[in-house]
């Protein structure tokens, strides 16, 4: 049976109209649809409350998401990248990263994750490492600790949040830059450390000065005896560097967030300009002041940028001293 030419044309534009349709249909990110961001640490670390913070903040930039923080700690952050790499990259998985981990793992150990399929969207914090002890610990400065250590070699205990983490790079540094040899004892996050030192069960925290809670307070259990920055952070002014104390080690902890690479341009461009708009926020400022973040903003491309000089000191530290 012959179509007359009119009904062709008729036909011709339904199914037009129907394979554009879904196109049309699928409603524009975020769409009123939960956000997933993993975490590769346990709850109350630095990276999960500062994470945590931001999802509050962010749904009044980009209306109708609702940020949901996962926890997946385990092996020095790997875990967690292992996840984002896998996850479908529509925007609705995000993660956070954290140097020097999510760069300085590789280096030791074969890890199951590749940055190149992770795309860092910001970076938020810049966060100096720095020894902890508790307040009645007989440590009052970096050079007691040193002397104790070097009267009873591989005695004093120092936690850190994991292999190749920052805190373990510091203390690696500050062995080697020191002469002295500490016990590591590596836990799942910067909260768990913080319980163990506070509870006596280890005798030093590697803690950044972000994740010690201790501003504001009259008399608190914790006390950092330096930090591993370049500078004194403003908000601690009486915390001394390692290199004012004699010791020439410095790092710090970057945080912030990535997506898997193939995040879709525009999502990824919303994400990193809604951030900004909260960073620059009055609000938020008086957010971190209160939650010790030492805010560090950088777009995404621009912290990438640095990764490949990072990398390198990195390997250069293993080939001078390897951590383990």
């Amino acid at each position: 049976m012959s179509i007359h030419q009119p009904t062709r044309r008729a036909l011709l534009a339904t199914g037009l109209a129907t394979l554009g349709a879904p196109a049309l249909a699928q409603p524009s990110w975020p769409a009123g649809r939960s956000i997933e961001v993993i975490v590769g640490f346990a709850p109350g670390g630095g990276t999960d409350v500062m994470m945590r913070a931001l999802a509050q903040f962010l749904p009044a930039e980009l209306p109708g998401a609702n940020f949901v923080v996962v926890n997946r700690p385990g092996a020095g952050g790997e875990t967690a990248y292992v996840a984002l790499q896998a996850a479908r990259p529509d925007g609705y998985t995000l993660g956070t990263l954290n140097t020097p981990g999510y760069i300085s793992v590789p280096i030791e150990r074969r890890v199951r994750y590749d940055r190149t399929r992770i795309r860092p969207i910001v970076r938020l914090v810049d966060d100096p490492t720095a020894f902890v002890v508790h307040r009645d610990a007989p440590y009052r400065s970096l050079r007691d600790l040193v002397e104790a250590a070097k009267r009873a070699p591989g005695s004093i205990s120092v936690g850190s949040s994991g292999v190749g983490t920052d805190d373990h790079l510091g203390l690696t540094l500050f062995q080697a830059a020191s002469g002295t040899e500490f016990i590591h004892a590596p836990f799942a996050g910067a909260g768990l450390v913080k319980n163990a030192v506070l509870a006596r069960h280890i005798d030093v925290a590697g803690l950044n000065l972000g994740e010690i809670g201790t501003l504001g307070q009259e008399s608190p259990l914790l006390r950092p005896l330096a930090a591993m920055g370049e500078t004194r952070w403003e908000q601690m002014p009486n915390v001394p560097t390692f290199r004012e104390e004699g010791f020439d080690v410095t790092m710090t902890s970057e945080r912030g967030i990535g997506a898997p690479r193939a995040i879709p341009d525009d999502i990824a461009t919303r994400l990193e300009e809604a951030i900004a708009r909260v960073v620059a926020k009055p609000e938020w400022a008086e957010k971190a002041r209160q939650l010790e973040l030492p805010m560090a903003y950088l777009p995404g491309a621009t912290w990438e940028a640095q990764m490949p000089a990072q990398e390198a000191r990195y390997r250069r530290i293993w080939e001078t001293t390897p951590w383990h």
